[in-house]
């Protein structure tokens, strides 16, 4: 007779079983809040800076956009070149300074969320495993207890144990795969704006676009 593996798990495990199946889904419904949060944060990122260089170039006076990383870097080092060209010999060395910090804080911004989704990936998998030699433990205990030992009584209970090895690897894998996806766009855009970066320094210094910049109005 059939049943159901979850059904059966819960039925005949103990509170420290339960727990764990109750700690993986947890894990599991974190880990996907985050990739969905995280997902969105980007593309709206990505979104928004290709749209705020192109229209900032057109007539450079930046717009006031707090969520905007390229609008924060493009406010901060208007700000100190105004606030320091022909007062002090040392203007250019300190509007470099502080596109730096701009575009380090922009790249610690871009990396929210990337300690959970790599913790989840790496533990998840243990956490199953732990899960999996409660659960025969638990299983082969009862089956002592009850004094059968026939490979038919011990198959059932140790195979609806490993579903926690199983759920473990299924909140795991998204993690990684998500993680590794996420890394590459947030280096994607860094580079992105440190290039945005590196043209605004020359307009700043110069009065002048590069021709790349130019041609990309």
């Amino acid at each position: 007779m059939q049943h159901n593996p979850v059904a059966y798990f819960f039925a005949h495990t103990d509170a420290l079983g339960a727990a764990l199946f109750c700690l993986l889904l947890l894990m599991s419904l974190a880990s996907w809040f985050c990739i969905a949060a995280k997902a969105f944060r980007l593309w709206r990122i990505a979104r928004d800076g290709t749209r705020f260089r192109r229209e900032f170039w057109r007539s450079p006076r930046p717009a006031c956009e707090p969520d905007n990383p390229f609008s924060r870097l493009a406010e901060a080092s208007i700000a100190v070149h105004r606030d320091v060209h022909d007062k002090r010999s040392d203007g250019d060395e300190l509007l470099l300074r502080c596109m730096q910090r701009v575009v380090g804080e922009e790249g610690a911004r871009l990396d929210n969320g990337q300690t959970l989704l790599a913790s989840i990936a790496a533990v998840a998998p243990f956490v199953g495993l732990f899960g999996t030699v409660w659960g025969v433990q638990h299983a082969l205990s009862a089956i002592g207890t009850a004094g059968a030992a026939s490979l038919e009584q011990i198959a059932g209970p140790v195979g609806e144990a490993l579903i926690m090895t199983a759920l473990g690897l299924a909140v795991a894998i998204p993690a990684v795969l998500a993680y590794n996806m996420f890394s590459r766009s947030s280096q994607t855009l860094l580079a992105r704006l440190d290039g945005f970066a590196h043209e605004l320094h020359h307009y700043l210094i110069t009065g002048q676009m590069l021709p790349v910049t130019a041609r990309g109005v």
